[in-house]
This record gives structure tokens, C-alpha cells and sequence, in this order.
């Protein structure tokens, strides 16, 4: 599965489930190469039978609720993610997958909610877990909190310097908060962290157009179109 040769790995696991089709660390890898694969029905249906056999596993029970949300299917998702938190009430990514799914949802108060309740639990105790800052500050530039919006995107970029969606989220607070000048290191970094980031470039076009860099703004725009002209369809 690492090595992408994931035909084989499913082979492998069909073996291994002929033999126990109990084997529920065997259901969820093949869950795992059925996402990975771009084949999402499979996924759900091998966590399914996983969760069946084992329906307190609070792991199979958040991998299902991430296909979920990747489908759009928010009510369902976030219905899983309420089952894992009652196995798991510390469960910090339940938290802040709860919260993305009540976004989706336009359920605002609620997505806050679960966001700060995220952060929380991670705020001293998973130092190395950045995600439901950066998560919360893309709900609040939605909302229109760029300030403080900024603080959580900061704090996710210090927990993972090696983000560029970080990095873009804090020039993208920074941009809505009008300083331009400010935006340009954190955009900046964020395409040299991920060189293929579309949306960094984008916005940074814009900041350079803002800034009267007529040609560092066409650069930026070229990269953009470049990206996008390669990107493929079906991407995880």
C-alpha cells in the first residue's frame, strides 16, 4: 500500500479474509486501499462489515465517518463521529471532524463548538497536532473573523512549519485583514513548501497585483494555470 501498488495489496487482503473474514485490522487496510484507489463504495462497505463484527471500535467507526464527509455526505459523518465520542469522549479528531461536518452543514454555532472543544484537547496535550487550528481559522476567514482568524492559523503554521495549507491560511487572514506587505513571506513560504499548492499562487498573484508587482503578479498567475493545467481529477 505505501509503495501505491495497491492491486496487490487487495489481492493480499482478499487472501487473508478467505482465510478469517473476521479479521477486522484486515477489513479496515482494505478499506484504506479502496480509498486510496479512488474507490470509495469499496471502502465503505469492507468498514461495514469491519464495524458489524466490532461496532466499539471508535477506529473504524472515524474511518467511515471520513469517507463520509469526503462524499459530502455530512449528516452521515457527522452520525459517526458522534458514535466514536461516545467510545472515545477525548477523542480530538472526532472534535474537529464534527466541527468541519456542522460547517458543511451550516450549522455554525455547533461547527464552533466542536472546534473549540478540539482545541482544547489538543492545546497542551497533542502539541504535534495542528489540524483543528487550521480548520477552525478556514471556518472563521468564512465568518469574517480575520484576526483572530490569523492567531489560529499562526499557531497551526508553528505546530507544522511543513504545511503550505497553513502557511496559505495565515497569508489568506492576513490578505482579508488588508496587509499585503505582511501576506507575501507566508504565501511565499507556503509555495516553497508545496510548490504545486494552486490557491497559494493565486492569492499571491492577487497580493503582487495589490502591490503594483506587475510581473511577479504574472509569474505567480503562469505557475497558477500550470498547476492546474497537470493537477488530476481524482487526488489523495
Amino acid at each position: 500500500m505505501v509503495n501505491g501498488r495497491l492491486a496487490e495489496c487487495q489481492q493480499t487482503l482478499d487472501t487473508i479474509l478467505a482465510a478469517n473474514p473476521r479479521d477486522t485490522t484486515a477489513l479496515k487496510l482494505k478499506a484504506d486501499a479502496f480509498y486510496l484507489a479512488g474507490q470509495d463504495a469499496g471502502a465503505e462497505k469492507s468498514l461495514l462489515k469491519a464495524i458489524a463484527i466490532e461496532p466499539r471500535d471508535p477506529e473504524l467507526r472515524y474511518s467511515l465517518g471520513r469517507i463520509y464527509y469526503q462524499e459530502s455526505r455530512a449528516e452521515a459523518a457527522a452520525e459517526q463521529f458522534h458514535e466514536v465520542l461516545k467510545l472515545n469522549p477525548a477523542s480530538y479528531k472526532a472534535y474537529d471532524n464534527l466541527g468541519l461536518c456542522y460547517q458543511a452543514l451550516r450549522r455554525d454555532s455547533e461547527a464552533a463548538a466542536a472546534f473549540l472543544k478540539a482545541l482544547d484537547l489538543v492545546h497542551d496535550a497533542h502539541r504535534e497536532y495542528e489540524w483543528p487550528y487550521a480548520n477552525f481559522a478556514s471556518f472563521l476567514i468564512d465568518q469574517g473573523d480575520y484576526a483572530k482568524a490569523f492567531e489560529l492559523a499562526a499557531e497551526a503554521s508553528a505546530r507544522n512549519p511543513n504545511s503550505a495549507r497553513n502557511l496559505y491560511l495565515t497569508g489568506k487572514a492576513l490578505v482579508k485583514l488588508t496587509k499585503f506587505d505582511l501576506s507575501v513571506r507566508w504565501l511565499k513560504r507556503a509555495t516553497e513548501v508545496d510548490p504545486d499548492y494552486p490557491e497559494a499562487h493565486y492569492l499571491l498573484a492577487r497580493v503582487y497585483g495589490e502591490l503594483g508587482r506587475t510581473e511577479e503578479r504574472k509569474l505567480e498567475l503562469q505557475r497558477f494555470q500550470q498547476i492546474l493545467a497537470k493537477k488530476p481529477q481524482n487526488h489523495r
